[in-house]
């Protein structure tokens, strides 16, 4: 039964959570992405099929991989710090939370991938020196493969 008291705490968090979609997100989503992250702006670089928008925070150099009909299709990082995946993985990061949960840890390995439906994540690095990607397969444009989000 709906009651108007169920509503508000819903509506509360609504408000109180940003609007960024990143991953799997439109266009505007990169600068979105870009302010909440408190990263600095870089130059765009257009490829064959896809633009590279890059940002750069607290030494961290983060990647958004933008299709031809406007798809956030993935993200990659390298730098001091891994950033916030929360916010780069957009919807996609409660899946990606429960996937590296499940996966088995390797002792002594640096490299990490994780795999859920739609989602591929890859970290490796070590202290100072972090990089990662992350893309949805499905999103990938024609012609491009995992290989050119680094």
């Amino acid at each position: 039964m709906f009651t108007p008291g169920r509503l508000l705490p819903v509506l509360c968090l609504a408000v109180a959570t940003p609007a960024v979609a990143a991953l799997g997100g439109p266009a505007a989503s990169v600068e979105a992405d870009r302010r909440a992250l408190a990263a600095s702006r870089l130059p765009t670089v257009a490829r064959a099929g896809y633009q590279v928008h890059e940002a750069e925070v607290g030494g961290t150099r983060v990647r958004e991989y933008l299709s031809a009909a406007g798809v956030v299709f993935g993200v990659a990082w390298e730098g001091l710090a891994q950033p916030d995946l929360d916010t780069l993985l957009g919807a996609y990061a409660p899946a990606w939370r429960e996937a590296d949960r499940r996966a088995p840890r390797v002792p002594g390995r640096r490299s990490r991938t994780v795999m859920a439906p739609h989602l591929v994540v890859e970290r490796w690095g070590h202290m100072r020196h972090v990089q990662g990607r992350a893309w949805d397969p499905d999103l990938l444009p024609p012609g491009v493969t995992a290989d050119a989000i680094r």
